[in-house]
């Protein structure tokens, strides 16, 4: 019997749409189970939006260590059978961000919560940065409906909830501790742009960062109504940004 290949999620604060040096999606493909893996990059958070695609096939198409294509849902042309078949021969499911709560809605429509789970169990890396981050977990803190909430719905391919952007948005950090201490949110990880996480089978294999400064972080209860929040070592992979993130 083959052995189960292992689960395998990565959560980015940044990517080919925020930055320009590139480091996060070299780390992802690092990651990848081949040498030269396929990228599907799954942008319906975003209502497919034609800019978005084209940001991300000019940033793939010139890296010659992975072939890259694209999953519209909106203008769907794969029938179920042929949609199967593709997904499961990615190497890489690369999600856009955007409107996590419509995210959850449209692929549940269309199934491709089923498949991204049948993926995941065979050892595709699923990542993804924003809604693409907090889609995995079994919730996630969000600007879906407008002002920033919890959303307790999520895959669950994660255990816990998911915080995006925790450092660069206004009431980020202060509105995610307050759902977690209040148990709206079970205990997670806050994300800061310029960062990543990679889990395997549900347990933090290795934080990263394209600069200093730009952190991961476990935001547990802590007993008392309040929330203890971690911070977890970061391997560097490139020199800081500038201007430096402020002290909190």
């Amino acid at each position: 019997m083959a052995p189960t290949p292992p689960q395998r999620l990565a959560l980015l604060g940044g990517g080919f749409s925020t930055d320009d040096d590139g480091l996060l999606d070299d780390w992802v493909l690092a990651q990848a189970r081949v040498p030269h893996p396929k990228v599907c990059f799954v942008p319906t958070a975003s209502g497919d939006a034609p800019a978005y695609v084209d940001q991300f096939r000019a940033a793939f198409r010139s890296r010659p260590a992975c072939v890259p294509s694209v999953l519209p849902l909106f203008r769907r042309e794969l029938d179920d059978d042929a949609l199967r078949s593709f997904l499961l021969a990615q190497d890489v499911v690369y999600v856009g961000g955007g409107n996590t709560a419509n995210l959850l809605a449209v692929w549940r429509a269309h199934g491709l919560d089923r498949l991204l789970r049948e993926a995941h169990d065979l050892g595709t890396l699923l990542c993804g940065i924003s809604a693409g981050a907090n889609c995995w977990a079994e919730g996630s803190h969000t600007d879906s409906f407008g002002p920033l909430t919890y959303l307790p719905d999520g895959l669950g391919l994660l255990p816990g909830s998911v915080c995006p952007h925790y450092d660069s948005e206004p009431g980020r950090q202060p509105s995610y501790r307050a759902a977690v201490a209040a148990g709206r949110l079970p205990a997670g990880w806050a994300v800061e742009d310029g960062a990543g996480v990679l889990f395997e089978n549900g347990v933090l294999g290795e934080a990263v960062t394209r600069a200093p400064g730009a952190g991961v972080y476990r935001v547990e209860p802590d007993g008392s109504g309040g929330v203890s929040e971690q911070g977890m070592p970061c391997r560097s992979l490139g020199p800081p940004r500038s201007p430096e993130r402020p002290e909190r």
